[in-house]
This record gives structure tokens, C-alpha cells and sequence, in this order.
């Protein structure tokens, strides 16, 4: 319960504040993307975000599967994933809700 609070406060506040900056970029996301690849020192910590958000999605395929969820009801967090990062798996404990799993509780 409380980690489900937290992430969803975490969401909540982190996406005001991705809207924010995107409303007020002076370019588009593709290009900062873009731009952040051309230098060895930013393209490394982007490289780093996304072999986190990678990780991010593993678990939450694993923990989708323990919950005896579709497979397919991941789609929209891996896609938000591949776009803003933690906002997908931030999204997922926000609203994967309790379920049973096997020798863990919730």
C-alpha cells in the first residue's frame, strides 16, 4: 500500500514536471534525443537510463506473469517505457493494484 502511494505520488509529481519542461523545450523530443547521442559523456548516461528502464520492464513482465496477467496488458508500459523511461514502470506500480503472488505479500 504505502509503495504503491509513493510511486503514485512519484508519477504524478515526475510527469507535471516532464509536461512542464516539454511544454517549454524549444525542440522536439526526437531531436533532444538526438542531441544527447552526438556526445560521448550524455549519449553514456543515456545508454545507462535505458539499460535501467530495460531492467525496469524485465520485472515487470516477471511480476505481470506471477500475477497470471496477459502479456499483452504490459504493451502500454513498455511503450510509455521506451519513450519517458521510468514514467512506464512508475505508471505500472501505480496501478498494478495487489495481487496474489506466490510466498510474497502486498
Amino acid at each position: 500500500m504505502k509503495a504503491r502511494l509513493l510511486s503514485s505520488a512519484v508519477l504524478i509529481l515526475f510527469s507535471a514536471y516532464t509536461l512542464l519542461v516539454m511544454l517549454q523545450a524549444e525542440q522536439s523530443l526526437w531531436q533532444f534525443g538526438q542531441q544527447l547521442m552526438s556526445s560521448p559523456d550524455t549519449a553514456q548516461v543515456v545508454i545507462d537510463l535505458y539499460l535501467l528502464a530495460a531492467l525496469a520492464c524485465v520485472w515487470m513482465y516477471h511480476d505481470n506473469k506471477a500475477r497470471q496477467r496477459s502479456a499483452l496488458s504490459l504493451l502500454p508500459y513498455f511503450l510509455i517505457t521506451a519513450v519517458f523511461a521510468s514514467i512506464g514502470p512508475l505508471l505500472y506500480l501505480a496501478l498494478r493494484g495487489p495481487g496474489k503472488r506466490v510466498g510474497h505479500a502486498e
